[in-house]
């Protein structure tokens, strides 16, 4: 008998990593706390315990870096390169191993508190100001935007105190912006801007253009023409990006300006910050920081020499505190803000996840997905107070190497909340050029702009974002009246698979036009829309630019301020297919903008106005409408929702819904609130 010993393939044990406040850098790194004799214990920084890491990770087993529940300081960003992987069977893992988070923040302390009781470095001025002496400001070394007072985002000194200026005369542009290069100048009415005033370089001119804002810094004020000229012009040549007679503006960061509590100046000539106390806050009693580090986290591999940074996990993080500035000659950007980078960035990053985390009071967007990035998942993050948007992903440029394309990733569960502080035309998530991504149950709140953007290609040409699920998600509280033109999903381009699916959108309220639910925008092509909620949507809960092939299904539009469904542009192919879907609206009209030709279906959905009324369908009766091939096997009926008025908009026994063949879906009940640290974070913009 020949006897055969199969051979046991062993794991390795994994390996854990202590960092903690009572740690020490030339310490093993092996032990959660220090020894009785203090010869050994946990690591005492990342960096530290980054390079522990790249010696261990040979063995092939699994590491663990176990962070103590403490705060690391930074003046520069963490960074972790492809020399920083682990593999698929030996991952890396950062976390915290106490019940509190880790916090790496950006901050810098201007003003603590401290149980012992210390000199306050504040002095207050006869007038009540807070006067503070920032000795690396006077010097050159620092320079921040952005200011916070018990952990409170506070507002730079800004005129008008309430509302906007608005632009007197429109002015071509100048001889020094070049030619289409955008505009550069405007009029403005007596006293609105002045010649005198300090420091007049580090003012910022912010004017909004429909859905993008430009930050202007003055080259010169002529006071006897009431006339502004910025150091840079917009950018373009068009016309939605110039300054028209009536469009809005703020002028912010003017020490003339410094007229409620709250609000703040920093004087970069004499190091001097001025803060107006609000009601309650003593000198010596208030935490005064601001943002050191522009961002947290730097996630980049190489991505062409094909090296990546990958198998890597966070659990458990706060990233708090990064900063950012105006470029001294002022910034525009067209679309979305998404030229911004994020508290967190990567790039060539593969097999990345974060779970349980947070992001807060940052400057621009919290988190970049960039170039060459697959398979990066962020789950269940808190992404609070935000100078710009939430996540970002993918590239403006189509790749061509499958290798080098932004795809596959996934948002899921987080709460994107209280953006576009600084850039109020930054979105919750933005996918660029990039297919195969997953935005799914996040819970999208309190923006400017849009709640969710998919596509970076205008018109029929070739598009890279395909095959992307937006699903479940609660998106509202979109626009506030302060920008234009925006959807709570907005869609480009062709993009054959994508889903917009399952999704609770309300309140997306425009400045102007262009307050809609769900944005089929130019060229949306092959995109399936159904079992969306979609209510008080201020221009209409859906609008179609132009597009091929759309499919509106089993969803609920409803109560729309001005229009419930739009659409742009005649084409001569089918545009859009609406079927199996419930209309119901108590004032405005049902069908807006422009219904010519035949390049649309309409069947087997349920329409209801209440309180009465006609029905008008794009200037027809119910009958001449349905003459001409449309709604066949359509009702008009109340649907019986429950309780519509508090946002209940399941469906009661014996609706008629069901002879349409609509069925019902989670949207339309009514979802709770996730948690929020900041659940009363002040409106940013009038």
């Amino acid at each position: 008998m020949v006897t055969v010993l199969a051979a046991l393939v062993v794991a390795p044990n994994p390996i854990n990593i202590y960092v903690g406040s009572q740690g020490n850098d030339n310490w093993s790194g092996r032990l959660q706390l220090p020894n009785r004799r203090g010869t050994d214990g946990p690591l005492k920084s990342f960096g530290a315990a980054k390079l522990l890491v790249r010696k261990l990770k040979e063995g092939k087993s699994p590491i663990t870096v176990n962070f103590d529940a403490g705060e690391t300081e930074l003046s520069a960003p963490l960074t972790l390169g492809p020399e920083d992987s682990g593999t698929e069977a030996a991952p890396i893992t950062f976390r915290t191993f106490d019940k509190e988070p880790h916090v790496f923040t950006g901050f810098r302390v201007i003003q603590g508190v401290s149980l012992k009781p210390k000199p306050s470095v504040v002095k207050v001025g006869a007038d009540g100001l807070w006067h503070i002496d920032v000795p690396d400001v006077r010097q050159g070394k620092w320079w921040f935007e952005q200011l916070y007072v018990n952990g409170q985002r506070r507002q730079r000194s800004r005129l008008p105190q309430d509302g906007y200026f608005t632009v007197d005369a429109q002015l071509p542009p100048s001889s020094e912006a070049g030619q289409g290069k955008g505009f550069d100048q405007f009029g403005f009415r007596p006293g609105e801007i002045q010649a005198g005033w300090m420091n007049a370089d580090d003012i910022d001119v912010i004017g909004f253009h429909n859905w993008a804002v430009s930050h202007n810094r003055i080259a010169a004020v002529d006071e006897s023409t009431h006339t502004v000229r910025f150091k840079q012009p917009t950018g373009y040549d068009a016309d939605w990006c110039a300054f028209h007679k009536g469009d809005r503006f703020l002028v912010e960061n003017v020490r003339e300006g410094l007229l409620k509590p709250g609000e703040w100046y920093l004087d970069r000539k004499s190091g001097e910050l001025t803060y107006w106390p609000e009601k309650g806050e003593e000198p010596g009693h208030c935490w005064i920081e601001a943002p050191v580090a522009p961002s947290l986290l730097e996630i980049h591999g190489d991505p062409a020499h094909g090296k990546w940074v990958e198998h890597l996990r966070f659990e458990t993080f706060m990233f708090d505190g990064a900063g950012y500035r105006v470029p001294p000659k002022g910034r525009f950007f067209p679309q979305a803000e998404v030229d911004l980078p994020g508290a967190i960035n990567l790039s060539g990053a593969r097999d990345v996840v974060f779970d349980r985390f947070e992001v807060s009071s940052v400057g621009c967007y919290a988190v970049d997905i960039g170039a060459a990035c697959q398979n990066v998942t962020l789950r269940h993050g808190n992404l609070e107070d935000l100078g710009a948007g939430g996540v970002k992903i993918g590239e403006t440029v189509l790749q061509k190497n499958p290798e080098l394309l932004t795809s596959h990733n996934t948002v899921e569960g987080c709460t994107i909340v209280h953006g576009g502080r600084i850039h109020p035309a930054a979105v919750g998530v933005w996918i660029g050029s990039s297919p195969y991504n997953t935005v799914r149950n996040n819970w999208i709140e309190d923006f400017y702009y849009t709640g969710v953007s998919v596509g970076w290609s205008w018109g029929y040409g070739e598009s890279g974002a395909h095959h992307n699920l937006i699903e479940g998600n609660t998106i509202q509280k979109i626009g506030q009246n302060v920008l234009s033109d925006m959807g709570g999903v907005y869609l480009l381009g062709i993009s054959p698979g994508t889903m917009v699916r399952g999704n609770r959108i309300s309140d997306v309220q425009s400045y102007s036009y262009g307050g809609w639910g769900l944005y089929t925008d130019e060229g949306s092509s092959g995109i399936l829309l159904e079992k969306n909620l979609v209510t008080n949507t201020k221009s209409a809960g859906l609008h179609q630019h132009y597009g091929q092939d759309n499919v509106f299904r089993n969803n609920v539009f409803a109560f729309g301020t001005e229009h419930q469904l739009m659409r742009t542009r005649a084409e001569d192919h089918l545009s859009f297919t609406f079927t199996r879907n419930i209309v119901y609206w108590d004032k405005g009209d049902l069908l807006a903008s422009n219904w010519q030709g035949d390049g649309y279906k309409f069947d087997h959905n349920l329409y209801w106005k209440t309180g009465g009324g006609g029905f008008d369908f794009a200037g027809q009766s119910w009958d001449a409408w349905r003459a001409c091939g449309l709604d066949d096997g359509s009702l008009i009926a109340d649907p019986l929702f429950t309780d519509p008025a508090k946002g209940d908009f399941s469906l009661r026994l014996g609706s008629p819904a069901s002879k349409i063949g609509f069925g019902s879906f989670d949207a339309l009940r009514p979802k709770e609130r996730p948690w929020m640290r900041f659940t009363d974070l002040p409106k940013a913009w009038p």
